[in-house]
């Protein structure tokens, strides 16, 4: 795969990877399998077991493990065509994804802010008209 093929899909693949992890670590289709690993996370006795469960509640850990898949599922290897090609693409992909997530994540606080002003303007626009 030549060099522009290699950057091209360097920003599409982590769409999906950051799709996938935002998904199983915040939102409501997954809260309840995500409460319960948040629970284990907090209350194992095992080291091991923390870690583990840590994982499916952090996005930045759990993009590691899709990347991992995602790579395995498309063989991408990034500038070396061996192994070495396996870990530079992994931790680019990773660090892309975590972008996009952050990307996201901005945005969804300002459309939460937006609609919280809106809701408050509403109120008091509504309080107004009674008043008067």
């Amino acid at each position: 795969m030549n060099i522009i093929y290699q950057l091209i899909w360097l920003f599409i693949l982590p769409i999906p990877i950051a799709s996938i992890s935002w998904t199983v670590t915040h939102e409501e289709v997954f809260r309840e399998p995500r409460e319960y690993c948040i629970k284990k996370c907090k209350t194992s006795i095992s080291l091991i077991t923390r870690k583990f469960f840590y994982l499916f509640t952090c996005e930045y850990c759990f993009s590691h493990y899709v990347t991992v898949f995602f790579l395995w599922l498309t063989n991408y290897k990034l500038l070396i065509a061996n192994w070495a090609g396996y870990l530079i693409a992994a931790f680019s992909i990773i660090w892309i994804a975590n972008i996009y997530m952050s990307l996201f994540a901005l945005i969804r606080q300002k459309i939460k802010l937006e609609k919280t002003e809106i809701d408050i303007i509403s109120t008091l626009h509504c309080d107004y008209k009674q008043k008067n």
